[in-house]
Order: C-alpha cells, then sequence, then structure tokens
C-alpha cells in the first residue's frame, strides 16, 4: 500500500513539473527598439560628460597645485613644505571622495542610471508578465542578463511577441 501511495505522489511531482514552460527574451534587442531607451541613453551620456569635465577639473588642479609645490620646492621652509603637502593631500582625498561618490559602485551615475531606467524596466517587465500569462509561461529568462544560458532553443524565444505587446517597430535594422 505504501509503494503505491510513493508511485502516485511521484507521477503527481512529475505531472506538475512537466506543465512548467519556460521562455526567454533578448532585453538588449528589445531596448535597441525603443526610442526611449535611445533617449535616456543620451541623457545619461550628458550626465556622464558633465560629472567627468567635473572630476578632471579636480584633477587638474590637484596636478597644478602638485607643480607648483615642485617649482617652489627648493624656496620653502620645512613647515611650509609640510603645509604645502598636507594641502595637496587633503586636496587627493577629497577628489577621491568625489570620484567615488560619484562613479563609485552606488555613486550618484548608478543612481541616476537606475533612475532614468526605471520607467523603461517596468514597462518590460510589466508586458513579460502579460506575454507569460498570455502563453502560460512558468518563467521568462532574459538572454541579455548576467544569468548565464548555454544554449536557447528559438522556439522559446519571446522576445518578437514582447516587442509587438509594446508596440515596438518589428523591422530588422540594417
Amino acid at each position: 500500500m505504501k509503494l503505491r501511495i510513493f508511485f502516485l505522489l511521484l507521477i503527481f511531482a512529475n505531472s506538475s513539473v512537466i506543465a512548467q514552460k519556460f521562455g526567454y527574451i533578448d532585453s538588449e534587442y528589445i531596448l535597441s527598439k525603443m526610442p526611449e531607451y535611445k533617449t535616456a541613453t543620451e541623457q545619461m551620456n550628458q550626465v556622464t560628460e558633465k560629472w567627468s569635465k567635473d572630476i578632471e577639473t579636480k584633477y587638474g588642479e590637484i596636478q597644478k597645485l602638485k607643480e607648483k609645490y615642485q617649482q617652489e620646492e627648493i624656496l620653502l621652509t620645512a613647515d611650509m613644505k609640510k603645509e604645502k603637502l598636507a594641502e595637496i593631500e587633503t586636496k587627493e582625498e577629497d577628489f577621491k571622495k568625489l570620484n567615488n561618490s560619484v562613479f563609485g559602485v552606488n555613486g550618484l551615475l548608478f543612481q541616476k542610471k537606475k533612475e532614468i531606467l526605471k520607467p523603461i524596466m517596468e514597462e518590460i517587465y510589466k508586458s513579460s508578465e502579460k506575454i507569460a500569462r498570455k502563453y502560460k509561461l512558468s518563467f521568462i529568462f532574459d538572454k541579455a542578463s548576467d544569468m548565464s544560458m548555454m544554449y536557447a532553443d528559438p522556439r522559446h524565444d519571446y522576445t518578437d511577441y514582447l516587442i509587438e505587446e509594446l508596440g515596438l517597430n518589428l523591422k530588422k535594422e540594417k
């Protein structure tokens, strides 16, 4: 009797695993079709360029201080040398902090990118959910993400359906 129950449970467990359907999308391809993404990319480039110029300016100031110190070094007393070197060191520390706050792991650039891309990604996620429900998929993977996908059967590619759901142009660009 226990053996029969075990086999029945095994059969039911297998049937629920078999019923799951998987699909994948290519978010990089989808984003390349979205005019909003192109606008967001241009906006990010402008912000990055501005912050890069600010950082370069700060770095240039430090270099000028170092050059000025080297030129005046022989004329300075020991106390004046210490004072100038301390000033340079302080500026370098401030520069490193600024650089990390802007371009660091959770820096301003990362936050700005997240802010700009959030509405676009939400639109993709909502459309992915609609596609998953329409085609009764249990999971949709993103081929372009960090998750490794060694092989993907093209018949499980739902990228075009998602592009269609987003109302984007499906024509291939040359």
